[in-house]
């Protein structure tokens, strides 16, 4: 990690630390400039590259930040951008229609959007939307749409979004940009997340383990906890190095990124089932308290592990790419860049 990148990363570590449960976070975050990093900066972010927001979005989930960091910074704010449209201050997040749940139809100068969207993340706090639909970006006001509010395991907002037949202006509707897809995308953000998320609960397994006391010894000098905590940072190591290199490969136009998300996510979602079992062996009943804090790590890897695409999806995903290849084994262990 260069000097750039350390900088930031104590930056955003500095605020998260001291807005830890006390509102005002997003409003400290955006005065400082972090919630417009890898948004272009002549669409109103921040500037900077992928390795930046990644950091910003690994922080967040250290820390348990109750904000949509990764769908305004890595998902809503750049796709906007990429398609010309305008990008609003304030939190984003973006979602894409499914199985003809949404239709787009011209209605004269502008569009009509009508349907469902399942379980859009922090629809309720968002000022716009971002919706893939038909090969097209929309930019949406969630105020002028119907929300049924839901939440996933660790209680961030996964909303119901529902349109009828709502009006959009040609200029809130452009063509959907070259690049990623936003599955794809979102992916490699809950990788991220799982990253960090899996760091702290590692942190606190050591902690707990290094301070609890059974039989006149920490439970660290037991060989069965000892293993549990050799396995838990061996996962996190892993974790980190798999999700930084996924990273540095969207800059990378000759990247086969789908084969490296797709190996990424299969793995960062196994990891993160590892890491939050072992992680509770270490703390036993405590760990499931409320009080404690290593829920709030566990319940979101619990969680983020099931978004964009689980660990069985994406493994089948990798497993047609494999079997679509020319070469399976070269897919597999050879270097990440495209094959003609």
């Amino acid at each position: 990690m260069n000097d750039d990148l350390k900088l930031l990363e104590a930056t955003a570590a500095d605020i998260f630390t001291a807005y830890q449960d006390r509102p005002g976070l997003w409003e400290e975050l955006e005065e400082a400039g972090l919630t417009g990093i890898g948004i272009p900066e002549e669409a109103g972010g921040s500037g900077g590259d992928a390795e930046m927001a990644a950091v910003m979005l690994r922080a967040a989930a250290y820390h348990a930040a109750e904000i949509p960091i990764a769908e305004t910074l890595w998902l809503a704010g750049p796709l906007l951008a990429a398609a010309g449209l305008l990008v609003p201050a304030g939190q984003l997040t973006a979602a894409e229609a499914k199985d003809g749940d949404l239709t787009l139809e011209r209605a004269g100068d502008g569009w009509l959007l009508d349907g469902v969207l399942q379980r859009v993340p922090w629809a309720r706090d968002a000022v716009r939307i971002a919706v893939v639909v038909d090969g097209r970006v929309c930019s949406v006001d969630p105020a002028r749409a119907t929300l049924v509010h839901g939440t996933n395991l660790a209680g961030e907002p996964r909303d119901d979004v529902s349109f009828d037949s709502l009006a959009l202006t040609a200029e809130q509707v452009a063509d959907l940009p070259a690049g990623p897809s936003l599955q794809v995308r979102g992916a490699l953000a809950r990788s991220i997340q799982l990253s960090g998320a899996a760091q702290r609960a590692l942190e606190h397994s050591l902690r707990y383990a290094g301070e609890r006391r059974q039989f006149g010894r920490p439970i660290a000098a037991f060989q069965a906890v000892q293993q549990y905590l050799a396995t838990l940072a061996g996962e996190v190591a892993i974790l980190e190095l798999a999700t930084r290199s996924a990273v540095a490969g969207l800059n990378d136009p000759e990247t086969d990124l789908l084969t490296v998300v797709a190996a990424v996510r299969a793995n960062a979602c196994r990891a993160a089932s590892v890491v939050a079992e072992l992680s509770h062996q270490v703390h036993g009943a405590i760990g499931t308290t409320h009080e404690h804090d290593l829920r709030r790590s566990t319940l979101r890897l619990w969680s983020w592990r099931e978004e964009y695409g689980n660990e069985n999806q994406w493994a089948a995903a990798l497993g047609l790419l494999a079997a679509a290849a020319e070469d399976p084994w070269h897919l597999i262990t050879g270097p990440t860049t495209k094959r003609s």
